[in-house]
């Protein structure tokens, strides 16, 4: 009896906060879950992105997209022949709307435990309400962590083992997940990159995230020192998803999001917009 009054309290939750704008659903469209490379598929949206890595000991599923993705994720991981009470370990690159919507349904369906870094972590449990950006614009389900992560944690399930890299920035605790797979005797170094975009952010005077500016200068430092072979991020058009996609559609064979000069022109170019901005906003004061 409890249980149920549980999923039902959950699922009216999940109601109240359902995003219907239509930059939302834009980015949340269907589509077919795929094979990226070695045991890591792709099970998110159009441009929402959820990762699962797969083992024979349980699986690791990497965020939970709007409220209104973890219907389609549940689908998804259902689709590539797994069950989302396989799902041992959830994961998140960061605590905002269209990342962590879904964490709390994901979480309680499935039965996993949550690691989340220890700077996003009031903000996953607050869900979303004071944030330094959008304050309480952008709410979502309220869900706690089972395990704070920190910069440089491993999370191990089933032989695969990813790390926690916190590129700080765009949130507090912004994660980027790298980890090493073995594909056709070969093993890749694969990025799977949080989020260093800064979408109309307030850079200088904000008193909710003071050290922000330092924090971003840091994620770019680090994201350039990571190794990458395969180039995946929060959000598909981080690394052009749908065009590679598009294309293997005509026929190329190639593993296109292998990917390394892609990772470095997309680091690269998301640094020179926070320096614009910076510069924009230092210009303005």
């Amino acid at each position: 009896m409890r249980a149920s009054t549980t999923a039902a309290l959950l699922l009216f939750a999940i109601a109240a906060f359902a995003q219907p704008d239509p930059e939302s659903r834009s980015r949340n469209q269907p589509v077919e879950p795929f094979r990226i490379i070695g045991n890591v598929f792709y099970v998110g949206a159009s441009d929402i992105a959820s990762y699962l890595i797969v083992s024979t000991q349980g699986h690791i599923l990497i965020d939970g997209g709007f409220v209104e993705t973890a219907p389609m994720i549940r689908a998804n991981i259902e689709k590539v022949g797994c069950r989302l009470t396989d799902v041992k370990i959830l994961l998140n690159t960061h605590a905002h709307f269209d990342h962590a919507g879904g964490l709390a349904a994901l979480k309680q369906q499935s039965g996993a435990t949550l690691m989340a870094s220890e700077r996003d972590a009031p903000l996953l449990e607050r869900g979303g309400k004071n944030d330094p950006q959008f304050g309480n614009k952008f709410l979502f389900p309220p869900v706690e962590p089972d395990r704070l992560l920190h910069d440089g944690d491993r999370v191990t399930l089933g032989g695969s083992t990813l790390t926690a890299v916190m590129t700080p920035g765009h949130t507090p605790g912004c994660t980027t997940w790298t980890m090493t797979v073995r594909d056709k005797g070969r093993d890749y170094h694969v990025v799977i990159v949080g989020s260093p975009t800064v979408p109309n952010y307030k850079l200088i005077g904000n008193k909710m995230y003071p050290n922000i500016v330092n924090d971003y200068r840091h994620t770019f430092a680090k994201l350039k020192s990571l190794s990458c072979d395969v180039f995946l991020g929060a959000h598909g058009s981080y690394f052009n998803m749908q065009d590679k996609l598009a294309r293997k559609a005509r026929g190329d064979t190639r593993n296109l999001f292998i990917d390394p000069n892609g990772y470095r022109q997309f680091v690269a170019a998301a640094e020179r917009d926070f320096q614009k901005e910076l510069k924009r906003q230092q210009t303005a004061r």
